[in-house]
């Protein structure tokens, strides 16, 4: 199994995020629009509508989060698609889609995906000299878990 992958310097940037935090998460991007410019993004329903209009720019739109989009998202850092992931979540209040939330994030963490989610982490990552060249990611080797026997 390959331990490494390369990001360009174009990345790949997914950006989420619940009812609460939309309004927090499109001043980010308004406020980042340059840095973002230089990146492909791709979101969750409502939030790729909003980002798309906010920034006059095309952003690639999946379902909404408790309708699968959130597992979209993670099937696409599974699969080697996303290179960063900025979630603005609402730790207030309980989501009926949390175990989705959980899934995305623990699959995030095990493909060593770039998170943010809050604004301070998400600005350090955008404005970091690696988040504009080529980078490569570690990541876990998996072949012994995948090779294990069942019985």
């Amino acid at each position: 199994m390959d331990t490494s992958r390369k990001l360009h310097a174009r990345k790949r940037i997914a950006l989420v995020a619940h009812d609460n935090k939309k309004k927090d998460l499109i001043d980010w991007a308004i406020f980042n629009k340059v840095a973002l410019a230089k990146h492909e993004l791709v979101a969750t329903g409502t939030t790729g509508k909003l980002l798309e209009e906010e920034l006059d720019r095309p952003v690639k739109k999946l379902l909404s989060g408790p309708l699968g989009g959130d597992q979209q998202i993670g099937a696409l850092i599974a699969q080697g698609e996303i290179d960063a992931l900025i979630f603005f979540w609402d730790p207030m209040e309980a989501q009926p889609h949390d175990s989705d939330v959980k899934a995305l994030l623990r699959v995030a963490v095990a493909w060593n995906c770039i998170v943010a989610m809050d604004r301070s982490t998400a600005d350090f990552v955008l404005t970091s000299k690696l988040m504009h060249e080529e980078y490569t990611i570690k990541l876990q080797d998996y072949s012994g878990y995948l090779k294990r026997k069942i019985e």
